[in-house]
């Protein structure tokens, strides 16, 4: 029903102005009589609020501004959230755009390495259908074991680009496989720039939203594995690592079970997309256990983290590649174990408003008793489970997180993936930029006040800094943290600098209006404090009083002394707290500076840096751009010359490229499954040419691919990476050592090079012939004359070598016999000659 406008209070405490124009929840009916009107008015109000109705004139005097108060904040909210609409639009075009530079300057092409594996596997779904492509077995890779790609695959990138695709062609819109894997990753940018707004905006507003989300709509970090043709898994993985981040937040400041659901499938999304999900299942953990040491538990928290601990474990579980490790294994326990902790605590919380003190002492007791022993026999199983294995339920990228020199030590085919290592200090300049100096600002930001939120923010920043510490691959990771606590301080650097600015500039009109509103509010407060004065039974009296009015009207039109001197307070609060006008324009001034460097910065990363895919190389000399396309001039030759079964070897790197493009079966490729397979490889690359024919040879290869980047300057080629196959293959086959290839503890290819070295099969197959470029040394041997392999095609720049096999040598039957006889004439000479030779006569 309507209220007419009144003053109402809440259990006396309180004091609310109800315009005529709202409408209120009814529980309950009264029958009210107002001072002036003639008649009885029922209004339905609920049991626990009282009314004290004011004189006529009163309420038009105190509270005409409340309509139009309440109309100027509408208008501005919506106004706000338009532009805020429009901004983002902005920011997913910006962010869309400013990766698409590699197909600007190149051409649309895949990317690097792995995609190239994504994209065949994208072909093979949208040709066969998805019940096909989770029983495919591929026979093209890791000859003679094959691959179960089904099982053995993160199914989130294909499934997304296999049904934009779909959606694509439904609508008539005929776009090839290969143009929808180019162009997924800068649409999932924008989408990750939306997200983070939205994760932003739950902890310190629409304006720290804004601002972080344009800050990782250009940030280098994200920009190096979402730029068109970066069809790997992060291209949608980082969208859902921050909307899996974003609905748990809003879970927390909501206590919604809608969001919570949301939460778990945002979570399946992201166990579907990449590996990385390990990190959300123990960081959502860690800030549950932190929130309930801290004493911030709620039931919004229980019901953020245990529908994500059941639901998301379970979608987890359908996963193939996952299974039974979102159960089995250690990186995993810690959820379960908060899980345990999080119940013990809200059942604690639960008797204790039912129980006495007294009782709740006992109940706590035995409660707190029963959930150790829970957590110690939990503990039990667990340790029981992961003992039998020699790395106690860990994963060796894991274990290489937690120690980082375990994968040196133990697993030289993780420690030989370049981004597998440590960044340096200027890495963290490359990819993040100014950020890194705003991100301690940020922190800061976050405690003022401390949420539980912001402390999740805080968390999310402290763990990515050292995580991108141990691998620079995971500065991926630290991107959106970074860009987060950095938009949170400039949002807030900017709303105390353009208040200080505004609060001083003279003849500013907002200044008024602003000490008016406090005015205002101060004078209600006034007539709150004058209302909760008078007697309780007030509202029973049919008329107020003729002085009552009076002074009701004399509140209104004159403030009272305590109103003013409380705007006076604070307007000497906000003067004191105020920067100096001109340090504030100079700081304004910094920051919209550094704002500048940044975007010039993160514009130069994504059309210089980041933009070149590997598969064709460019480079500017004084003749102008020289273009290297050796790699796909190589494929299209195995493609086209050799037989469609035949077995090609390289070293892992070139493993998916082969596969995708020249469609021939390989050996070993780059997802490193078994160790032993790549180490025989390494083994034959580092023996000398007749004991590499005859591994080659059992293995069924005849083609053998090698890359050389000596005369071009190409640094990433197998001489570069020769160092790890001796590794990897002397950690199975002993008789592969280290030392033999080094002389003096240097690895050396020019004359000082050891024997070993300059007779094993990638140096020989490589056949430098002049100035090695990269090493900036002259080649140690040069013009071999190969016995078991034979050149076949050599790429126009010399960088990428095919050799063939050569076949067994037929034993000649004649010479055989000859040398039989002669053999045979031999012996029974002797045996003649012996028998003449009689010693006894």
């Amino acid at each position: 029903m309507i209220l007419h406008s009144g003053i109402w209070k809440y259990k006396g405490k309180g004091c609310f102005v109800i315009p005529s124009f709202l409408s209120f929840p009814t529980t309950k009916s009264y029958h009210l009589q107002r001072p002036n009107p003639p008649s009885l008015h029922t209004l339905s109000v609920p049991s626990h609020w009282t009314v004290d109705w004011p004189s006529m004139a009163a309420p038009e005097t105190s509270t005409a501004a409340v309509p139009t108060l309440y109309t100027n904040n509408t208008l501005r909210n919506a106004f706000g959230g338009v532009l805020s609409f429009f901004i983002l639009l902005l920011i997913g075009v910006l962010a869309f755009s400013i990766r698409l530079f590699s197909v600007i300057k190149y051409e649309s092409v895949i990317h690097e390495f792995d995609p190239y594996f994504n994209y065949r596997v994208t072909q093979f779904l949208t040709k066969k259908g998805i019940y096909e492509f989770w029983n495919w077995f591929d026979d093209r890779t890791w000859y003679p074991l094959g691959r179960v790609i089904g099982g053995t695959v993160y199914p989130g990138l294909t499934l997304t680009a296999g049904t934009i695709w779909w959606l694509l062609n439904s609508l008539n819109i005929p776009l090839s496989v290969e143009t929808v894997c180019v162009f997924t990753a800068p649409i999932f940018s924008a989408f990750a720039s939306w997200a983070t707004y939205l994760l932003t905006k739950e902890v310190k507003g629409a304006g720290a939203g804004l601002t972080a989300a344009v800050l990782l709509a250009m940030v280098p970090s994200y920009i190096s594995r979402s730029v068109a043709g970066s069809y790997d898994n992060e291209a949608v993985a980082i969208f859902a690592l921050i909307f899996t981040f974003y609905l748990y937040l809003k879970t927390l400041n909501t206590g919604s079970l809608f969001y919570a659901t949301l939460n778990s499938l945002a979570y399946f999304y992201m166990v579907c997309s990449w590996g990385g999900y390990t990190f959300i299942i123990n960081l959502i953990p860690m800030h549950v256990l932190l929130c309930i040491v801290t004493g911030r538990y709620s039931s919004r928290l229980y019901i953020a983290y245990a529908p994500l601990v059941v639901l998301g474990t379970l979608l987890a579980a359908l996963v193939p590649v996952v299974g039974f490790n979102a159960v089995m294994t250690s990186e995993h326990f810690a959820s379960f174990l908060v899980f345990i902790i999080i119940h013990v605590v809200a059942f604690v919380y639960y008797i204790k408003g039912i129980l006495s003190p007294k009782m709740f002492k006992v109940a706590v007791t035995l409660v707190v008793t029963v959930g150790l022993a829970v957590c110690c026999a939990v503990i039990a199983v667990l340790i029981a489970l992961v003992a039998s294995s020699p790395t106690k339920g860990w994963s060796g990228r894991s274990l290489s997180l937690l120690d980082p020199t375990y994968a040196s030590k133990y697993i030289p085919i993780i420690a030989s993936v370049s981004e597998h290592q440590p960044p340096t200090w200027p890495s963290y300049f490359m990819d993040i930029n100014v950020l890194a100096f705003l991100v301690p600002a940020g922190i800061i930001a976050c405690f003022l006040p401390l949420s539980d939120a912001s402390s999740f923010i805080v968390l999310y920043i402290a763990t990515s800094v050292y995580f991108s510490g141990v691998m620079v691959r995971l500065m991926l990771v630290l991107a959106p943290a970074a860009c987060i606590t950095s938009g949170i301080a400039l949002s807030e650097a900017f709303d105390v600098l353009t208040g200080s600015i505004k609060f001083q500039l003279p003849g500013v009109t907002s200044n008024a209006e602003v000490d008016a509103g406090e005015t205002s509010s101060d004078t209600s407060e006034a007539q709150t404090d004058e209302v909760k004065a008078e007697k309780p039974d007030d509202t029973s009296k049919n008329r107020p009083s003729k002085k009552s009015k009076k002074k009701e009207r004399e509140l209104a039109e004159n403030p009272p002394a305590k109103a003013t001197a409380k705007a006076k307070a604070k307007a000497e609060k906000k003067r004191l707290l105020a920067l100096p006008l001109e340090a504030s324009v100079i700081s304004l001034l910094l920051l919209v500076v550094l704002g500048a460097f940044y975007v010039v910065h993160s514009v130069w990363a994504a059309a210089e840096a980041y933009s070149a895919p590997s598969i064709v190389l460019t480079t500017r000399s004084r003749d102008g751009l020289h273009v290297f396309d050796d790699f796909r001039e190589a494929y299209a030759w195995l493609s086209h010359n050799t037989d469609v079964n035949d077995k090609v070897a390289s070293w892992w790197d070139y493993g998916y490229q082969t596969t995708a493009m020249a469609n021939r079966t390989v050996i070993v490729d780059n997802n490193t499954w078994n160790n032993t397979h790549i180490a025989t490889v390494g083994t034959a690359m580092s023996s000398p040419e007749k004991a590499a024919w005859e591994i080659f040879h059992s293995l069924d290869v005849k083609y053998v691919l090698v890359v050389f980047g000596g005369l071009i300057g190409y640094p990433s080629d197998d001489i570069n990476k020769f160092l790890w196959m001796v590794r990897i293959g002397g950690g199975v086959f002993p008789h592969i050592k280290e030392p033999d290839y080094l002389r003096d503890g240097q690895y050396r290819i020019d004359s000082q090079a050891t024997p070993t070295m300059l007779n094993c099969l990638m140096f020989v197959e490589t056949d430098g012939k002049a100035y090695d470029r990269v090493r900036r040394t002259e080649i140690g041997k040069k013009y071999f004359k190969l016995t078991h392999f034979e050149e076949v095609f050599t790429t126009h720049h010399w960088m990428v070598r095919i050799y063939k096999l050569k076949p067994l040598k037929n034993r000649i039957r004649g010479k055989a016999k000859k040398s039989k006889s002669k053999t045979s004439s031999t012996s029974s000479s002797k045996r003649s000659g012996t028998k003449k030779k009689n010693p006894w006569q």
